[in-house]
């Protein structure tokens, strides 16, 4: 009998060109109900940052394919260049489109367009292309671009690391802070969209019928999507039991309507080639970053932490798909491993709250 050697290595994977080029359509269908609220909230001007940031960041990836990618030499620069040309896919379009509207929906609706730009070159190239493009991406291009934009571009975005300000109508909710945002919006106002924030991220509405849509269509794994708002709402209501005792739920779903949670959720963290390929692995993903959005709303210096806690998981992806551990099986290790690490997770929150009266 032959004897076949096979390799494993450790993630990112790549996956088939036919799955990727479905998904890629269908989270650009569940965005639409996001992408209409937010042209019907912001006005024309809102649109005009999408299309900036979805032609930039293709432009990026296209150009940056026909000068470095990796092919055959040809006798002359012209037939190799020609030769990278054809090597361009569809995948090479659909993606970096969702990359770029998903980025540009991160953005307050003034940012100015040239931060736009330098945000989809960064986080196209620098998050994406250097990795080797599509399937080999360590971080989420979206979140890169993000977090590079509020770090590095602060002051002319006018706002912190983390949208704190928009440009039209002052303070978010998340920055106004509990109990003193509800002298101005309600619960209500939170869940439909009437609310300061991001082009994206205001109405829980619109993104659950997108999430929905991308969940009925198995185009977005279900995992990564409840173990991070479970353990994200858990750590919530202890918090809420301490600080707020008389205001639990109103605490806890003022934490789940304001801010960027619902849409990272649904459009990043089930982002299948920066998240593990193992179906236990997704559930240590979302658990990760359920408790850094946690730690980052309760004990960072910003109100708001989705994308800098998605950036921070993606660097564990590769160990948690070690070959040497990885399994695609549910065992009682990883149960009794997963429930002592939320265990410990939940102490640790709770003494940095004060629970224990330390």
């Amino acid at each position: 009998m032959q004897h076949i050697d096979i390799k494993v290595e450790t993630s990112p994977y790549i996956r088939k060109d036919t799955s990727t080029k479905r998904m890629m359509i269908d989270v650009l269908i569940a965005l639409t109900p996001v992408v209409f609220f937010s042209i019907y909230k912001f006005g024309l001007s809102a649109l005009l940052r999408m299309l900036v940031s979805i032609v930039s960041m293709v432009g990026f990836e296209v150009l940056y394919i026909i000068l470095f990618k990796k092919v055959e030499p040809e006798k002359t620069y012209q037939q190799t260049w020609m030769k990278r040309m054809k090597s361009l896919t569809i995948n090479n379009i659909t993606a970096p489109m969702v990359s770029g509207l998903i980025f540009s929906l991160l953005l307050p609706d003034q940012v100015s367009y040239y931060v736009i730009v330098i945000g989809s070159f960064f986080g196209i190239i620098v998050g994406k292309m250097i990795f080797g493009g599509l399937g080999h991406n360590l971080f989420n291009p979206a979140a890169f671009g993000r977090v590079f934009v509020g770090l590095s571009l602060t002051a002319l975005m006018g706002i912190g690391v983390y949208s704190q300000v928009d440009g039209v109508s002052g303070a978010t909710s998340l920055a106004i802070g509990f109990p003193e945002v509800f002298a101005s919006y309600s619960l209500k106002d939170m869940f439909f969209g009437n609310i300061p924030g991001s082009l994206g991220e205001t109405s829980s509405l619109a993104i659950l019928i997108g999430g929905i849509y991308l969940l009925i269509r198995r185009s977005a794994d279900f995992r990564p999507v409840i173990a991070t708002l479970l353990s994200f709402t858990i750590l919530i209501i202890i918090a809420g039991f301490i600080l707020y005792p008389n205001d639990v739920l109103k605490f806890t779903l003022y934490h789940l309507f304001t801010g960027g949670l619902l849409f990272g959720v649904f459009f990043m963290v089930t982002d299948p080639v920066t998240s593990p390929i193992t179906r236990p692995g997704r559930f240590i993903f979302g658990l990760i970053i359920g408790a850094l959005i946690f730690a980052i709303r309760m004990f960072g210096a910003y109100p708001e932490g989705v994308a800098m806690a998605i950036l921070v998981a993606n660097l564990f992806v590769p160990l948690i798909d070690y070959p040497k551990w990885a399994t695609n099986q549910y065992t009682k290790k990883f149960f009794i491993g997963y429930a002592l690490s939320f265990v410990c997770i939940i102490l640790l929150s709770v003494w940095m709250l004060g629970g224990f009266g330390l």
